[in-house]
């Protein structure tokens, strides 16, 4: 599943891939396989991301938050 809200957030704030990978503590080729669909982060990274960026898990799937029905 690509993560829409993942390189949107990531270049609002003007974070190189490289940066956000060091920071995350993997590799700048396993952050952008997230960016594309590729490959897919455990939930202990999603939330290692969610932090990271201050956003929701949800944003960074999807590229906006939870609504409620």
């Amino acid at each position: 599943m690509k993560m829409l809200g993942l390189r949107e957030i990531r270049k609002k704030r003007k974070i190189s891939q490289l940066k956000a990978s060091f920071a995350l503590n993997i590799s700048r080729e396993a952050l952008s396989y997230y960016e594309n669909g590729r490959r897919s982060p455990d939930i202990e990274m999603l939330v290692k991301m969610s932090e990271y960026f201050g956003v929701s898990i949800d944003y960074l799937i999807r590229g906006k938050e939870f609504e409620k029905n």
